[in-house]
C-alpha cells in the first residue's frame, strides 16, 4: 500500500515518519521523500492515528490524486536541486516527466492549479536557496556554483538571486559574515 506525504522533504522527517511506523507496528519496504510504501494492509483506526501523529509533527498524510501528484513533483525538484550531487544536463520540464510518466504540459497546469506558482518558478525558488547555502558554506566560487547548478552564466545567476532576494550574491554573502562575526563578539 502507497502513502503520500506532504512536507515530508529532508532526512528528519524520514525519521519521523518511521518512528510513526513503528509505534503502529506497521512495516515499510519504501520510504522515501513524500512517500511511503507498506507491507500490510492498514486499518483505519491505524490511518487515522498515523495521521494525527503526522500532523502533530508538520507532515500531512495526502489523499486526492491531484495533491499526491503536485507533492511528488515537488519531492522530485527538492531531490534534483538539494540532495543530488548533479543537475539534470537536458530539459528539467523532460526530467520530471520521465520521472513521473505524465505529460509535462498535465504536470504543469496541475502544478500550477494547487500550488498557485509555476513549476519553474518552483524550481527557481529552490535554486536559489541552494545557492545561499552554497554560499554560506564559503567553499565555491559563484563560478562553480553557476556551473553546479546549470546556470548559462555567473550573470544569470547574479541577476536572478537578486530578483528573489533583493540582494546581490556578493553583498549576501558578505551580510551574513558580518552577522556572523558580530555574533562571534559577543
Amino acid at each position: 500500500m502507497m502513502l503520500y506525504i506532504k512536507y515530508m522533504v529532508s532526512l528528519r522527517c524520514k525519521m519521523m515518519v518511521k518512528a510513526e511506523l513503528e509505534k503502529l507496528g506497521l512495516h515499510y519496504v519504501v520510504l522515501d521523500l513524500g512517500v511511503v510504501e507498506i507491507l500490510e494492509n492498514i486499518s483505519k483506526h491505524q490511518y487515522d492515528k498515523l495521521k494525527i501523529n503526522l500532523l502533530k509533527s508538520g507532515l500531512e498524510l495526502l489523499d486526492d490524486k491531484k495533491s499526491i501528484l503536485v507533492e511528488k513533483i515537488k519531492n522530485i525538484v527538492i531531490e534534483m536541486v538539494h540532495y543530488s550531487d548533479e543537475l539534470p544536463k537536458g530539459n528539467y520540464s523532460d526530467f520530471i516527466s520521465e520521472k513521473l510518466n505524465y505529460d509535462y504540459t498535465y504536470l504543469a497546469n496541475t502544478f500550477s492549479e494547487v500550488k498557485g506558482i509555476t513549476i519553474q518558478q518552483f524550481i527557481i525558488l529552490h535554486k536559489i536557496e541552494k545557492v545561499k547555502e552554497l554560499l554560506l558554506y564559503n567553499e565555491l566560487t559563484l563560478s562553480e556554483i553557476s556551473y553546479r547548478l546549470n546556470y548559462s552564466s555567473v550573470a544569470h545567476l547574479s541577476n536572478q538571486f537578486k530578483k528573489i532576494t533583493g540582494l546581490t550574491p556578493s553583498f549576501f554573502k558578505a551580510m551574513k559574515k558580518k552577522r556572523r562575526n558580530n555574533l562571534d563578539d559577543l
